[in-house]
Order: structure tokens, then sequence, then C-alpha cells
């Protein structure tokens, strides 16, 4: 099994990031806007997610921990079908009033981490701004 770990700083308060990143369901399409194109519930605890590209993920959560800002999900098919996923996004505070944002998925077979490596960088790169332009908004 590989992983595939991204990490990044953001200029937003970690309380915003996290009313973001758990929201499971609608999580997604607010992260990435344009990129990630719908998120829906199929059922209680699995949500698909479609991007741009036609990408389609079922993804199972698998826990929620509202104090320590960590959301825990697996792939578990659609058109990205993985052997094994399990993947983590937590937030930590980082100085005044910035996020750090990390981001991890185990993954089989190996090779997937260079398609989800790419996948991750290009959604971190727009939550980011977007995170970062609605702050700046607020301020």
């Amino acid at each position: 099994m590989a992983s595939v770990q991204k990490e990044i700083i953001i200029d937003a308060d970690p309380s915003a990031v996290w009313a973001i990143i758990g929201d499971f369901t609608d999580g997604p399409l607010r992260m990435a806007p344009g990129f990630v194109t719908d998120s829906r519930l199929d059922e209680a605890d699995v949500r698909v997610v479609t991007l741009a590209d036609g990408t389609v993920a079922r993804e199972r959560l698998i826990a929620l921990d509202n104090e320590r800002r960590r959301l825990v999900f697996s792939i578990i098919g659609d058109t990205m079908q993985p052997t094994h996923d399990n993947a983590s996004m937590q937030v930590f505070p980082h100085g005044d009033g910035r996020s750090r944002f990390i981001w991890i998925h185990d993954t089989k077979p190996d090779d997937l981490t260079i398609v989800m490596g790419a996948v991750m960088d290009h959604g971190l790169s727009i939550f980011k701004q977007t995170m970062e332009s609605a702050s700046e908004h607020l301020s």
C-alpha cells in the first residue's frame, strides 16, 4: 500500500476551514467549486462525488471528529475503483488566524497515488484560493 500526503497553510481561521471539510455531503463542492461538479448522499454514510473530468467516486464516511477537526473516509467504488483506500483530512490552528490542512490517502494499487496526488494538488489549490478569498471579504 502506498500513501500520498499533502499539506497546505491557509490564511483562514481553522473553524471556517473545518466548516467546509467537516460537511460530509456538500464539503467537496464548497472546497473545490468548478473542479467538483456534484456531491450528494447516496446512503446515510456514503456520498457520490463527481469531478469536472467525469471521474466519480463513491466515498464512505468512516469517522467525523468535530473536536479534533478530522474527517476519515474511504473510496469504495464507481469510476475510481481502488482495491483499498483510506483517506483523512485534518485542520490545525497555525498561528494567528491561519490553518494547517493535512490530507492523506493510503491506497492500493500503489500507482493510484500518482493520480490521487494530482487530484489532491489541484483541489487544494482551489480550496486555498476559495478560503483566502472569502477570508479577505470578511476582513
